[in-house]
């Protein structure tokens, strides 16, 4: 009967690699690293679509703001679905200043690079600044609005799964 035997023995180690949690849900966690890659990603694409896409089109212009709007909510999702609902309550406004400020920071960089824009024309340091403050309100208002209703979405939801199997508690 040697196959009941087994074959390899796992040490105390080998079980804690296992249980050690992989790169992309370590990311998810990290409130810092997910905000600052969502902020990179967001301006990077803001100056590839500006500078690549058809602006005499209104499909190609909403295409391009609902890509925009599915990348930052989706970051935002993928770590605020890693929490509990009551957590959110400060997860949310940091997630939203830390992702504006690596964006304006990015758009620093690319303003003094020369190749942020402006419509048709090349930004400058006047441009950067009307822009900055007005992508802190929108990002920090939008994150909010979302997770407003991402929270009251998966608390409907939570409550109609947890009542259709009758549990009458969390």
């Amino acid at each position: 009967m040697p196959l009941l035997r087994p074959t390899a023995v796992l040490s105390l180690e080998d079980i804690e690699a296992l249980e050690k949690p992989g790169l992309w849900r370590r990311l998810g966690l990290s409130l810092v690293a997910m905000a600052i890659l969502t902020g990179a990603s967001l301006r990077m694409y803001r100056a590839l679509v500006l500078t690549f896409g058809w602006s005499d089109s209104w499909l190609w212009i909403g295409g391009t703001f609902i890509g925009g709007a599915m990348i930052l909510f989706l970051m935002a999702t993928l770590h605020l679905g890693n929490y509990p609902v009551k957590a959110w309550w400060w997860r949310t406004p940091v997630f939203a200043l830390v992702e504006a400020g690596t964006e304006i920071l990015v758009s620093l960089v690319l303003t003094y690079l020369g190749l942020e824009v402006v419509g048709s024309m090349q930004a400058t340091l006047e441009d950067w600044q009307v822009t900055s403050l007005r992508t802190l309100f929108f990002r920090f208002a939008g994150i909010s609005l979302f997770a407003l209703v991402l929270a009251l979405v998966s608390t409907v939801v939570r409550w109609l799964l947890l009542k259709k199997r009758e549990v009458t508690h969390t």
